[in-house]
């Protein structure tokens, strides 16, 4: 069995994880979360960002804590895998459930960007079929990830550095018509914030039931940390990724809707259509619509790529903690790259991409919140197993660790609450309880079918809990 090469270099991790949670949701969703929630919305998208920058700090607090403990004990640390952080500080059930969640979670995004580009390039060009434009780019990305790891470094870094510079360009133009500075443009700011029936017109609810959908918009923040083990210096790319992140966040989501609620009326849906398109229209840039959607679709191939990329390093790690078939664990190709895991994540991407055919007009929506719902239980499970990590860490370790979760364990056991909160208040809505009930019958049957599993392969079951068995007792030793 090969190894994955470190050919990833600094500038790479660091545009991958500033470009990593720029997508679809940031430039089609927003407008949508505003008109349901009105100006509020703005809280909705600092609620999840703050609860995001939480989890990757517990990401970053564990991944350069196993690195040092990998280094201890003489062998390499599994960085980014939370699957394996899961299997080892909660239960190999909780690690099954983990991996096989975050990947069909990423699948599901691959599909689903699929779709919406071929639905772009269709309406770009009619002669071109919807399914032709989605399956020739999600090929041409399969063999980009293929070819090597840098290969899809060096493209996600282009694709970034565009997506990047047009959030920058929004967010400047956005500043100097709020405070009065661009020419032609009498600023409302303050007015809009309170008018067309307030701060929140549809009440406290749908703040809290937009921050799934948020959560999908810029869920893919921890992609940083899986791609930093396949870099030149992980350790040191880990901890920058995970400091970059509060300021990235904050910017490009609280930023973008902080502008838009403050020059755009919430109820004006045709605005809100394309905020992003008609904010720069509206301040006399015509040629902004047409380059709004060139940089949307660029965004939809970089998420792709990056979704690709990540569920076949999850599919590959489930692998070699078998949970997922041996085939997928095997890197014969010269440059590292995991071959049959990246096939087989592309070939249920393309199923997954069938469904926009059987309901089009509900699709985004639908896989877009079912996919938040899944990524809120995969951050719950993530902050438990860092509860767990910390005590097992100080126990075994008197090393000092290079990223620390704030105020442990109280903010840990809050961010637990709060993703509870949220994911249970899909339920007050009725567009979002088919997501609920999906999202939850999913992860029962991902547990269901480990311990039916487990009946036919005792062998790996019994050795990963004999070492939670071994961290258990350290933990109860205290």
């Amino acid at each position: 069995m090969g190894t994955l090469q470190k050919s990833l270099k600094t500038r790479h991790i660091t545009m991958i994880s500033i470009g990593g949670v720029i997508g679809t949701g940031l430039f089609v969703g927003t407008g949508k979360n505003i008109l349901s929630t009105g100006p509020a919305a703005v809280i909705s998208y600092a609620i999840a960002c703050f609860l995001i920058v939480l989890i990757m700090q517990m990401v970053g607090e564990m991944a350069t804590g196993e690195l040092a403990l990998g280094k201890k004990r003489g062998s390499s640390a599994e960085l980014g895998s939370f699957a394996s952080y899961a299997g080892r500080y909660i239960g190999p059930w909780a690690g099954f459930t983990v991996g096989w969640l975050y990947w069909a979670s990423w699948v599901f995004i691959v599909g689903l960007e699929a779709a919406l580009i071929g639905g772009i390039l269709h309406n770009w060009f009619p002669i071109i079929p919807v399914w032709v434009g989605g399956v020739g780019i999600t090929l041409l990305m399969t063999v980009v990830n293929i070819y090597s790891v840098k290969s899809f470094g060096e493209f996600e870094y282009w694709l970034s550095f565009i997506k990047v510079t047009a959030i920058i360009v929004f967010l400047i133009v956005g500043i100097l018509m709020i405070v009065g500075l661009w020419p032609n443009y009498e600023p409302r700011s303050l007015e809009l914030l309170s008018s067309y029936g307030g701060f929140a017109p549809n009440g406290i609810v749908p703040v809290a039931t937009a921050i799934v959908f948020v959560i999908f918009s810029i869920c893919g923040a921890e992609v940083a940390a899986i791609a930093a083990a396949e870099s030149e210096n992980p350790a040191k790319n880990i901890v920058r990724a995970i400091r970059n992140v509060v300021f990235r966040l904050g910017l490009f989501f609280v930023g973008s809707v902080a502008i838009m609620i403050m020059i755009v009326p919430w109820n004006d849906s045709a605005m809100l259509a394309a905020p992003y398109a008609n904010i720069l229209t509206m301040a006399g840039l015509p040629v902004a619509a047409q380059i709004i959607q060139i940089v949307i679709f660029i965004s939809l191939i970089s998420v792709l790529n990056s979704a690709l990329y990540t569920s076949s390093r999850m599919l590959l790690e489930m692998s070699r903690q078998g949970d997922a078939p041996k085939m997928f664990s095997q890197i014969k190709n010269k440059r590292g790259a995991p071959v049959h895991a990246i096939i087989g994540s592309t070939v249920v991407a393309y199923i997954c991409a069938l469904m926009y055919f059987v309901s089009p007009e509900v699709i985004f929506y639908f896989l877009g919140n079912s996919v938040g719902g899944l990524m809120i239980v995969v951050y719950i499970f993530i902050a438990i197993s860092q509860i767990r990590f910390r005590r097992h860490y100080e126990k075994v370790s008197g090393e000092p660790l290079a990223i620390k979760m704030w105020l442990f364990p109280y903010l840990s056991y809050i961010t637990i609450g709060v993703l509870a909160v949220v994911y249970l208040c899909q339920m007050l809505i009725e567009s979002l309880r088919s997501q609920f009930y999906l999202s939850t019958l999913v992860l029962i049957g991902s547990v269901f079918i480990f311990f039916v599993m487990r009946k036919f392969s005792v062998k790996p079951a019994i050795e990963k809990e004999e070492k939670v068995e071994e961290i258990k007792d350290n933990l109860l030793s205290e």
